[in-house]
């Protein structure tokens, strides 16, 4: 079983000053759920190398057993640090992706070219897919085999306008992922604010939050042990 985890390589959170990244949370559960089941990991990112870690996901009020985990993973770190360039990647290496968040990938892999055309090769591959918190927000510019939208007609999720007021960063992204995924097409629903909630159809697996990452990646175990 090869498992891809595409990272985002953007550091800037818009005009703030602040940085971002992907949230460490969203790498650490999927990362493990995989590991612990015997896959191989390949880490992927636009510019390759190491990808920059949203410095709030690594404060003790964001720590889990997971981020804790990882944090003292020798390997895990190496690999991250040399994550291959998103350009090299080839759907057919792989079985699956997945998509961790953070505020990183509104940015440059809701506009990447190399991500917008993976995606599109593992569905027309018959391959799952999933993505968590605002990684379904990469799902803009996806199309279906049909050429419609990915997500047009299916039930997704993904971080919730709620949620986005509440860290007071909804004018500061530059697009909220429940608007988009709704203007797409997308059936979305949310359950409760930073509790998990993760939707399947078909090959598509979306994740609401950092809570949702762990239970999105099971559900990606059980649709691959499916077949």
């Amino acid at each position: 079983m090869k498992i891809l985890i595409v990272l985002t390589s953007h550091d800037r959170l818009g005009d703030t000053g602040c940085k971002t990244g992907f949230w460490l949370e969203e790498l650490a559960a999927p990362y493990y759920a995989f590991q612990d089941a015997g896959a191989t990991i390949t880490l992927a990112s636009p510019a390759g190398g190491q990808p920059p870690l949203d410095p709030k996901s690594n404060e003790p009020d964001f720590q889990t057993d997971l981020t804790r985990r990882f944090e003292a993973d020798a390997a895990a770190k190496a690999q991250l640090a040399r994550t291959v360039p998103l350009a090299d990647v080839r759907q057919e290496d792989f079985d699956t992706v997945f998509y961790p968040g953070g505020h990183g990938p509104l940015w440059d892999l809701a506009e990447d070219a190399h991500s917008i055309a993976l995606l599109e090769s593992f569905i027309r591959a018959g391959k799952p897919v999933a993505l968590v918190c605002h990684a379904p927000g990469v799902l803009r510019h996806v199309s279906a085999p049909d050429g419609k939208p990915l997500v047009a007609g299916k039930k997704v999720t993904g971080f919730a306008n709620s949620e986005e007021a509440a860290v007071g960063l909804a004018e500061i992204v530059p697009f909220l992922v429940e608007d988009e995924l709704r203007a797409e097409g997308g059936l979305f629903s949310k359950g409760a604010d930073w509790a998990p909630h993760v939707v399947e159809d078909g090959l598509l697996i979306t994740g609401q939050n950092p809570a949702s990452s762990g239970p999105a990646a099971r559900k990606l175990l059980e649709a691959l042990a499916k077949g």
